[in-house]
């Protein structure tokens, strides 16, 4: 947003110290305190012999302001440069009505292709709330790269395969109902799972009946395959409910069971390898020596493990996808599998090694229903849902205006969810707190859907409409300037999440715009003002609304208007 000021003031000091532009601009940034210039330059970065305190000055004292650039103060080794702020806030506003819901978005990624995998739940069973954050986390890390120009692809590599789905079989040829199936697959699947490991813990004879039955699943036997594929397409059909509820649209579903030849291919090159080592009739890739202990890669047995499925997966996602980059979005518990992944790919050293990546993230601690029982995701937005629909409720008046008060409860439940879980670094471990989530004071989703409503509500009751050519050097007051210094920051917002993929920046940047904004309701009055004034106002708060309702649709959620 700041390009062209940079622009002026580079070209500027190239001509009054003969440092080329190409040196002097990137030492130029946003100021870290505005006390004394909105843009600072580095001094020491354009590499000049001598005291950089004094070429401060020198320089300083010869660069020439005008209407644009009001201002220059050397303090130490930093040149601070004031910008008019009418220039500014009028190009900043224009900026924002230009390019609307794609305003701060780059080109950075054009011609280059992510793949983000992301939630992968085990089918057959509910979809544990300990999922979501993968599901929330990955679809901001899907989003933020689309508006940086990449052809991204959005994946659910599904836990589809291995013993537990034998389990599984055998436990539905026991006590499975056909019409319990029917009415709830994914509630029956796993009540019948529950059941058969507990059953196994009495007669251990129950666990051969399942590895049986999945190598006959891996030795293409249909009529073990016809009956976990039925699983699998129920499930994914339950998913896929809970997914649109968030939001959600994945281009891919995969899943372990979907990986073809890439399996024995990924053997045959690490057989050549000399990277395969046999013990008791297993066979594994010793790592020890980068730290990270011997890996298994295929049982006794003869059937694959989890790490060999995922190794010819990432083999058979090049071949397919031919990506420039591949994000998983795992739990930091799995650090070591993908580290050992990571490391099995290097070490048969394909060319394509260095463009894996893990996103990891920390636990949520306490989560649960208010009631303290179930951790299924879809009960603790059910009950979020109903919450905010209680809340709602309680102001009478405006609940009679909301058009469809179920969804709008909906969409404050999920947005309290997702807003407490990205508001600190995603490494950390939080506690799930009901309390504090679904407040509609403090730094929570509510806080930021109302700030975004009452916006919203601004420009439907305003007595004058919105007018792209207001005098916008009529917005004198600080925190004006303030609302307009954070909606040109938001640019910058969205360069540095694409390096750091940390949801919690966009977070605390949206509260930070929602708090100057209500800082500003009782000074930059809209309303009873005349008119000039009032379009001017009113502009501003438009373009506020359109930089917050775009930063919480990266985070995957839905601005309401009305609440």
């Amino acid at each position: 947003m700041f390009d062209q000021f940079k622009e002026q003031i580079a070209s500027q000091v190239s001509a009054l110290s003969g440092v080329p532009t190409t040196t002097v601009e990137p030492a130029i940034d946003l100021a870290k305190n505005t006390t004394y210039g909105d843009l600072a330059l580095v001094v020491p970065q354009l590499r000049i012999r001598g005291n950089p305190v004094q070429i401060a000055k020198d320089l300083a004292e010869r660069f020439k302001v005008d209407s644009a650039i009001t201002g220059v103060v050397a303090t130490g080794p930093y040149l601070n440069f004031r910008i008019s702020r009418t220039t500014l806030t009028r190009s900043v506003l224009r900026a924002v009505l230009d390019n609307g819901s794609k305003y701060g978005w780059t080109n950075d990624g054009r011609g280059k292709r992510v793949i983000v995998e992301f939630s992968s739940p085990n089918i057959a069973k509910p979809f544990h709330a300990g999922h979501l954050r993968s599901t929330i986390i990955g679809n901001f890390i899907y989003k933020l790269h689309k508006a940086h120009g990449w052809d991204a692809i959005s994946m659910n590599y599904l836990g589809d395969w291995g013993k537990q789905y034998g389990l599984l079989a055998v436990g539905f040829e026991r006590l499975g109902s056909e019409e319990k199936l029917v009415a709830d697959p994914i509630a029956h699947l796993f009540e019948i799972y529950v059941a058969i490991n507990a059953a196994a813990e009495e007669d251990t004879s129950i666990h051969d009946e399942a590895r049986a039955y999945f190598k006959r699943m891996e030795d293409g036997d249909e009529s073990a395959l016809s009956l976990w594929r039925r699983f699998r397409e129920l499930s994914i059909g339950k998913y896929k409910e809970t997914y649109a509820r968030l939001g959600i649209n994945f281009d891919v579903y995969s899943g372990e069971s979907q990986v073809g030849d890439g399996i024995a291919r990924a053997m045959q090159l690490l057989e050549e390898a000399n990277l395969v080592e046999d013990g008791d009739g297993a066979k594994f890739i010793d790592l020890k020596a980068h730290k990270l202990e011997k890996a298994v890669l295929q049982k006794k047995d003869g059937t694959s493990l989890y790490l060999t499925r995922d190794i010819g997966a990432a083999i058979e996602r090049y071949e397919t996808y031919n990506f420039d980059k591949i994000i998983y979005v795992v739990a930091s518990q799995q650090d070591l599998h993908l580290k050992q992944l990571f490391k099995i790919i290097k070490l048969l050293d394909l060319p394509y090694a260095d463009r894996f990546h893990h996103i990891n993230y920390g636990l949520v601690k306490g989560m649960s229903t208010r009631k303290g029982t179930a951790v299924f995701l879809d009960d603790m937005l059910q009950e979020s849902k109903e919450k905010m629909h209680e809340v709602m409720r309680s102001n009478e008046q405006k609940y009679q205006d909301v058009v469809n008060p179920d969804q709008i409860a909906d969409i404050l439940g999920i947005s309290a969810i997702v807003i407490q879980d990205m508001a600190a670094r995603r490494i950390k471990d939080y506690d799930f707190d009901w309390g504090r989530i679904l407040n509609f004071e403090g730094d929570t989703g509510p806080y930021l859907q109302y700030a975004h409503a009452r916006l919203c509500s601004l420009e439907r009751k305003a007595h004058v409409k919105l007018n792209p050519d207001a005098d916008v050097s009529l917005l004198t007051e600080d925190v004006a300037h303030e609302i307009v210094i954070l909606i040109s920051r938001y640019p910058d917002v969205l360069a540095a999440a694409i390096k750091t993929l940390e949801p919690c920046n966009i977070v605390q940047y949206i509260l930070k715009l929602s708090h100057a904004i209500s800082s500003a309701w009782e000074t930059l009055k809209v309303r009873d003002e005349a008119e000039d004034l009032a379009e001017a106002r009113l502009l501003l708060y438009v373009c506020a609304r359109t930089v917050l309702g775009n930063a919480l649709t990266l985070l995957g959620l839905v601005p309401v208007e009305r609440m």
